[in-house]
């Protein structure tokens, strides 16, 4: 480490109450999702805002955690702090229940594809400040933005932007494109804290069905994306005795750690970044945050590189796995609203869909389980209940415990009756009768 950046460490470096005093009333102000998300500015900033001393701050994000969940987003803070979120989580739910409560509007969602975020930001939002955790410097005098690159990165290197960086020796040091350099930053914070974890989510026997039929889907040597949930991870749990696979993701789980670490993905049939697992953000255990430290087989890059879909396309065989809500007799598909209301968003699925159908000899795969509601209601429908995330003319391969149905080349009847076959059998008479109503067959 140059004593040129020792010097400029030294000089940027201060308190993150003091930090926060960059940060004006009205700023627009990026923040990493989840473990890039830092703890000690944003405490500060809530305290600020409690103080009268910052107002209509508007804070845009993708998947919030509890960090943010109990500093910046406390309800009492809702006039002076605003969320634009661009991705729903359990943070934004539980607001949107304590707002419905008291008659408020709903947090605000901002429609994007995930790969489009970065340009939405910089282009269209104007953000004047980014806020992020890092790890710490290098001899070099770069920071790494490790679990978190996603947006950030781009962001970062917006013209005029007002940086402001807390320091956590827990951050993963991730190579790639992911540095940010001492030289650009307004203020650097220290703290050392644990990184958010996200427990494994609970699998049962539905999930385990749909994994092992997906399992089935991939062959050696093809090239993964994994969504988030229950069953991207029973997916990986089932593909212990493939061979070859690689990994091109906007999401490092702990699923696909555990495949590099058995020696399931070596990455030695892609066609881009061959040897190397590549991601955009990632979130999971301990286990998963002391893979990625320092770790010369996996890189990071902004999102609006890893999820472009002419990337995504380079990479043959390229297979994509990614959960919905409900899909419509069509083949269209709503991941993100439940019971008329904003649930998560569109992340990054489309960008897959179409990335991975691009792919040579790639498939794109949407899943879920036949029901929702303890069985009570059918998760394949006569018409969506809320927007549309992935339209009929991507959707791809589907998969229900009860099989799976290959939509490219079908016509409306077909999909129809393919899709039909698929739901529960306690809804397939009805759906019959939906779809012969409709004309669909």
């Amino acid at each position: 480490m140059t004593t040129i950046h020792q010097r400029l460490y030294r000089e940027r470096l201060t308190s993150a109450n003091m930090a926060v005093t960059m940060i004006p009333s009205g700023a627009k102000v990026a923040m990493p999702l989840a473990a890039g998300q830092p703890p000690a500015i944003l405490a500060a900033l809530a305290e600020r805002a409690r103080a009268g001393a910052v107002e209509n701050v508007r804070l845009y994000y993708l998947l919030c955690t509890g960090v943010a969940g109990t500093s910046v987003f406390d309800f009492e803070l809702r006039d002076l702090i605003v969320p634009m979120s661009y991705f729903h989580g359990g943070v934004e739910r539980a607001l949107d229940k304590r707002r419905l409560a008291e008659a408020l509007p709903a947090v605000d969602l901002v429609p994007c594809h995930f790969s489009q975020v970065p340009r939405s930001m910089v282009e269209h939002v104007g953000v004047d400040t980014l806020i992020a955790t890092v790890s710490p410097m290098d001899a070099d005098g770069n920071f790494s933005l490790g679990a978190s690159t996603d947006y950030a990165l781009t962001v970062s290197r917006k013209p005029g932007l007002r940086l402001i960086l807390e320091v956590n020796s827990n951050m993963p040091y991730v190579r790639g494109d992911c540095m940010i350099p001492v030289s650009s930053v307004a203020a650097l914070v220290e703290n050392d804290v644990s990184l958010p974890v996200l427990p494994a989510a609970a699998r049962n026997e539905v999930d385990d069905a749909i994994g092992a039929i997906i399992a089935d889907l991939v062959e050696d040597g093809d090239c993964l994306q994994m969504g988030i949930g229950a069953l991207p991870d029973a997916v990986c749990s089932g593909l212990s005795r493939h061979r070859h696979l690689g990994i091109h993701t906007e999401m490092m789980t702990p699923g696909l750690a555990r495949l590099v670490a058995a020696g399931v993905v070596d990455n030695s049939r892609k066609q881009i970044h061959a040897g190397r697992s590549i991601f955009t953000f990632a979130l999971g255990d301990q286990a998963l945050y002391d893979f990625l430290n320092n770790n010369p087989a996996v890189e990071a890059y902004p999102v609006d590189y890893v999820n472009n879909p002419f990337i995504i396309a380079q990479n043959d065989r390229v297979v994509s796995v990614n959960a919905t809500l409900q899909i419509d007799l069509n083949g269209a598909c709503n991941s993100e609203f439940v019971n008329g209301r904003q649930f998560s968003a569109s992340g990054g699925q489309v960008d897959f869909v179409r990335g991975a159908y691009a792919s040579r000899g790639g498939r794109s795969i949407i899943a879920c389980h036949s029901t929702a509601a303890k069985g009570t209601l059918s998760r394949i429908v006569p018409a969506l209940t809320g927007p549309v995330t992935t339209s009929r003319n991507d959707t791809h391969i589907v998969v229900t415990e009860y099989g799976w149905a290959n939509l490219k080349g079908k016509s409306v009847a077909e999909r129809a009756r393919a899709l039909i076959g698929l739901a529960h059998p306690d809804f397939r008479g009805e759906l019959d009768l939906a779809a012969r109503g409709a004309g669909l067959c």
